[in-house]
Formats: structure tokens, sequence, C-alpha cells
């Protein structure tokens, strides 16, 4: 079937593609720890362990091909590089709701990562169709995306996990999956004009080629180890959220569904409204620094609450931290020609493969070193505490989270003066200086 071409509505596509796909993550969020116990007969310490492992197998594969995705996409086009992402997507979770073992968990783990792109390849579809000067506000509306899925899927997936057991979500979000696929094919148009393809190569799609490219753009390393920094601390909440709530509060799935679901509603808010307002109106910049500082004081907030109740008060505020990401994506973006754009998404997806490696494991095994603390902390074979963590602390992973926001803010610091845009032409000429900043950027 030949692809429709990008018109008015192509924003609409690529975001309900978005929302789908992040409804499927959320439905299986507050039964991973129940389907992990299932299959390895451990305790719930444990299991964040095994939780842990799991995402770094993924994040592993994520991070070597996540490049080599986004320079297919430049080639090719976004369309048929997001609909074979979506089918590896389908067969994932219906693996994992089949599976016998720990092992088979993996498996299915290792697929997903080697194919996932959707999400890149979707920004990389939104820098295709904006103007530079609504990219931010654009790639903030894929975040309301994941805050939507976050909505519906938790609370679905709590809802379906109670009364059907753990595997039943996996198995509705492979049907999901399916008809995200569907949709897809049917509806999804091509965004990348021909005059904008270049040829693909080896030597760039990878990501030490990708930041190797990017080195004409004094800024976009700093900003990419802000970003690093960020998500390493962000991914504690949907790597231990679900655990840390049954060991702090003793949450059911279906209380844990729903305190996801709030973060996603508040999350929506944030990035589908109040950033496209905010972030124009103050400079990418500043939405940048605002977002970090709200998230050094709300992850140790997190880390320290100890009535179930108080979440309720900390998630609104929490999602101003939302501004973060579209507003330094937003920076990277019109650093660069057009390209590009899908290259630095594979760079940008890679930093997220590397966060993903690194802070969903460290946070659950911190998570189950500070729950269990009579257990020695261990780290691929490295014993860190020999006796065990001193304390019993089960938000201690969080709190780890509000210092790397904290780190988070210093190489921006400095790179906002080395901001550099593109002159008309290709990748491969230099960026000529960037206008000043306005009041407030």
């Amino acid at each position: 079937m030949a692809a429709k071409p990008a018109g008015a509505n192509a924003l609409a596509f690529i975001f309900i593609t978005v929302l789908i796909n992040m409804i499927g993550f959320g439905v299986v969020m507050p039964v991973m720890p129940q389907l992990i116990m299932d299959v390895t007969g451990e305790d719930l310490s444990h299991a964040a362990r095994w939780g842990g492992r799991l995402t770094l197998v993924y994040a592993v594969m994520q991070f070597f091909m996540s490049p080599v995705m986004g320079a297919l996409s430049d080639r090719f086009g976004r369309r048929p590089v997001v609909l074979g992402s979506l089918a590896a997507y389908s067969v994932d979770f219906l693996l994992m709701a089949l599976a016998p073992t720990i092992g088979f968990l993996l498996l299915a783990r290792i697929l997903a990562g080697a194919l996932a792109a959707t999400f890149s390849t979707a920004n990389a579809f939104i820098a295709d169709i904006s103007p530079p000067e609504k990219r931010a506000a654009n790639f903030g509306l894929m975040g309301a995306a994941f805050g939507l899925g976050f909505i519906i899927g938790p609370a679905l997936g709590g809802i379906i996990g109670d009364a059907l057991g753990p595997r039943a979500p996996f198995f509705a979000v492979a049907g999901l999956g399916f008809c995200n696929l569907v949709y897809g094919f049917l509806f999804l148009p091509e965004s990348l004009k021909p005059e904008n393809r270049r040829a693909f190569e080896w030597r760039r799609a990878n990501a030490l080629g990708n930041f190797l490219h990017f080195r004409q753009y004094p800024a976009l390393l700093p900003i990419a180890g802000a970003i690093f920094l960020y998500q390493v601390g962000h991914w504690t909440f949907p790597s231990v959220w679900a655990y840390y709530a049954e060991a702090r509060f003793d949450w059911s799935p279906r209380d844990i569904g729903f305190s996801l679901m709030a973060v996603g509603l508040a999350a929506a808010i944030v990035q589908g409204g109040l950033a496209r307002l905010v972030i124009p109106a103050i400079g990418e910049r500043a939405a940048a620094l605002f977002g970090l500082a709200v998230a050094v004081v709300i992850y140790a907030a997190y880390g320290l609450v100890n009535e179930g109740w108080m979440v309720y008060v900390l998630i609104p505020i929490g999602a101003l931290a939302g501004f973060t990401l579209p507003a330094l994506q937003g920076i990277m973006s019109r650093t660069l020609p057009a390209d590009s754009q899908g290259e630095l998404q594979g760079a940008l997806g890679s930093i997220m493969g590397v966060s993903m490696i690194v802070g969903p494991y460290l946070m659950t095994q911190v998570f189950a070193a500070f729950n269990e603390p009579g257990e020695p902390f261990e780290i691929a074979g490295i014993t860190i505490l020999p006796q065990g963590a001193p304390v019993r602390l089960p938000g201690a992973s969080f709190l780890l989270a509000s210092l790397l926001a904290l780190a988070a803010i210093l190489p921006l610091l400095g790179a906002f003066g080395n901001i550099r845009r593109p002159r008309a032409g290709t990748a491969t000429q230099k960026a000529a200086p960037e206008r000043a900043p306005a009041a407030g950027e």
C-alpha cells in the first residue's frame, strides 16, 4: 500500500500512534512485579533486581540499534521504520504473556530492544513537519501522549491484573499493539521529503559516530550530558515505583495503577497544555532549568514520604519537571539542518538507551539493597556495601535521582552560551552563530 503524503493531520496521526504505544507500556507496569515473582518464585526485593536486569538487556540492544534505525529512517523514510517497530512491540508482549521462565522474559526484551524505534522516529517525524519555532511545543505534545498513555494504561493494567492475574495485561497489550500496527499501516503518512533523505552510512549509524559528527555544534554534547543525568534519575519512577509503593505503602496493583494514572493526568496537562504556553513565553533555556529545579525537590520528597496520600500532593508539582526534555530537544533540533533530524533523534535515542542501561538497573539494585538492608549491595558483580545497606530506606533510589537532577543543571550553564544554528545547506556545513538570546531564555 502506498504511503499517503503528510498533510495537515500528520501530527495527529503520530500523536495517536505514540499514545497507543504508551497505553500498552502503562498497562503492564502495575503487574510486572507479580509476573517476575511468578516466574522466579522469589520475593519482592529479588523481583526488583530481576526487573532491573530485564530493562538492562532491553536498553543494551536499544543503545546499539537506535542510531541504526534513525539512520534508516533518514534513508528510507519514517513510515517503514515505525511499522517494523510496532510489529516487534506486539510480538514482545505476547512472548512475555506466555513466558514460563525468566529466561523467556529476557529473550522477549532482547527482541523488543533491537527493534525499538517508535519514539525516536516519531520525534524525527515531528521535526520533519514542524517549523523550527514550533518544534519544542510539538515535542511537548508527544510528552502529552506519554501522559495520556499513563492515564489509561496503568489504571487498566491494575484493574485487569487484580481481576484476571498478572499475565492478562500482557495479552491485552499484545492485542493493542497489533491494532496499533494496523492503524499505522492504514493511516500513518510519510513525512520525510525525498530531497531531505541521505545515504545510509555505517560510520554514522552508531552512537559514537553520531556524537563525533555533531562535534561542530559545541552546545550539543553538554546538553546531551544534562539529558543523560536527568534521564538516569527519571527512570527511577517507571522502574522502581511499583516495587516501592508495595514495600512502603502496601499497595495492590490496582492502587499502583491509579497512582500512575494520576501521574499521567498531571503530565498530560503540563506537557500537552502548559508546556506549549510556558516554553515559548519564558524561553527554552529558562524552561529547562526550571524543570530540573522542580525535579531536584520532588524526587527528594518522593523518597521521604511515609503516607500514601502524600504522593497525590506531590504528583501535580512534580509534573512541572516535564518542561525539561521538550525544551532541551527544541534547542538541539534548532541547531541542526533538516537532513540531520533523524540522526539527531537517533543520537537522543542512544542517550535514552544508555540512561536505560544505567538508570533502571542502578535504581532497582539500590531499592533492593535498602529494602533488605541485611543483604550485600552488588552492581554488575562489584560489591558496593559488603554488609548490605546500613538502614532500611525504600526511597533511597528517589534520593539518588534528586542528586542526579541537581548535577544535570551544571553542564547546561556553560552550554547555553555556545549554541550555534546551521546555515542553509547540508549537515556537513558549519553552523552560523545563534542570535543573542532574548531575556528569559
